[in-house]
């Protein structure tokens, strides 16, 4: 009787360990594996994005990729599934100001070449018309094809195509000059 409730216990203990997340950071929860499409992705490494000397946190981010990868370069030019998964931590971003945050991201990875990303990148700003809160989650997919899935708050917005576009919007946090050196080292699974 003693082994088949220990046999039990540990059934249990290992299907509650199977729900449970990869990791945590700033109390943002994120789980170990993803769905896009028909691939199930990795989490490969979370981090915090903060912005001035004060370190204010706004927002947490984890990196979803097919394997294990430690070279931004590599990630951002991959022809493969791949998610970055934010959740909100600071309490009213405006549309704005995301906006102007996007823009100055994309200017940076593809080092003011925005020619031919242009009028994607105007369509992608169209998609945040509302203010970011605290406990917002946005996630960005890219699937080889369609292209960049932006779902926001669990609703699909619309999908930005390009391998070249996909590429630059990696760039902001995985390129030569990321928008957050720290940051981009904890999503690689790096010590920042």
């Amino acid at each position: 009787m003693r082994s088949w409730i220990a046999a039990s216990i540990v059934f249990l203990a290992v299907a509650a360990g199977s729900d449970l997340p990869a990791a945590e950071i700033a109390g943002v929860r994120f789980e170990s594996a993803l769905a896009a499409a028909d691939s199930t992705l990795s989490l490969n490494g979370v981090g915090l994005r903060t912005k001035t000397f004060l370190r204010i946190k706004v927002y947490a981010a984890g990196l979803y990729l097919p394997r294990t990868c430690t070279d931004g370069e590599v990630v951002a030019a991959a022809d493969e599934p791949q998610a970055l998964r934010m959740v909100f931590i600071y309490d009213g971003v405006s549309p704005e100001k995301l906006v102007e945050s996007w823009n100055e991201g994309f200017e940076e990875s593809t080092d003011g070449e925005l020619g031919p990303l242009k009028e994607r990148i105007d369509a992608f700003n169209s998609f945040f018309t509302a203010e970011a809160r605290e406990g917002d989650v946005y996630e960005f997919r890219y699937l080889p094809g369609p292209g960049l899935q932006v779902v926001l708050g669990g609703e699909v917005k619309g999908t930005i195509p390009g391998l070249d576009f996909k590429r630059a919007f990696f760039g902001i946090w995985l390129g030569e000059d990321p928008v957050d050196d720290d940051l981009k080292a904890e999503l690689l699974g790096l010590d920042p």
